[in-house]
């Protein structure tokens, strides 16, 4: 699975040679385009999109493996960020899919937090949030919410918190944040319940400020070990 910050679309243009090369399942986006989606890029077939947001979300998923069970767009509590240069209404797409090679389902997400002018308390909530509604899409099913977290730092706080909520905090080997070369941080990495994350690794950097990560999961159980790329 790929999860990419496009920098308001700048990195669109690098999305087909980037599935090409890793191959991944899914292909999480943020900053894209909030129109003109293509409907595929490379053998990945849109799943959902946000529809009214200034920078969009999408997911995308391999046909060939999924079947989709249903996607939805989800609202979350704004920063002063969100009012001021709305519209920023909706900061998760929510996935589920069945996993047909596998004859189970899994819920993935693309996710994009308030940017830094917000607190950490509220990006925290949104967490919060964004988990509580991807239960309410698939009860009891492993789940996996990959994006911009815009929270570079102060981890060990956010990785308790996601314990107490059932989840776990993966970040990348590398930091994510390229714009600046005094600043940078994991802003990009995942959070997961019922999957084992076997890595998360930082792709080079494109023309976007942030770099796009590569996570390998698989379904925990003690018969099964199906790596979802």
């Amino acid at each position: 699975m790929i999860s990419y910050n496009l920098r308001e679309n700048h990195a669109a243009g690098e999305l087909v040679p980037l599935v090409e090369h890793h191959d991944p399942d899914v292909l999480c986006l943020q900053e894209c385009g909030s129109t003109g989606l293509p409907d595929r890029i490379g053998e990945l077939k849109l799943a959902g999109a946000t529809l009214r947001n200034r920078l969009g979300l999408a997911l995308y998923f391999r046909e060939h493996r999924f079947e989709l069970v249903t996607s939805e767009n989800f609202a979350l509590k704004k920063s002063l960020h969100d009012h001021v240069l709305a519209p920023a209404e909706e900061r998760v797409v929510g996935t589920r899919l069945e996993d047909t090679e596998e004859e189970r389902e899994v819920v993935i997400a693309s996710f994009h937090a308030s940017p830094l002018t917000a607190v950490n308390s509220l990006r925290r909530a949104q967490i919060d949030a964004a988990h509580a509604r991807l239960r309410e899409l698939g009860p009891g099913l492993p789940a996996l919410m990959v994006g911009d977290f815009n929270y570079p730092w102060f981890h060990k706080g956010l990785r308790a918190r996601m314990v107490q909520s059932g989840y776990e905090l993966s970040r990348s080997d590398q930091t994510t944040y390229a714009r600046y070369k005094y600043f940078r941080g994991h802003f990009d990495f995942a959070t997961s319940t019922g999957l084992e994350i076997g890595s998360v690794t930082t792709l080079p950097a494109g023309v976007s400020d942030h770099k796009p990560i590569l996570v390998s999961a698989s379904y925990r159980d003690e018969d099964q070990d199906q790596l979802i790329a």
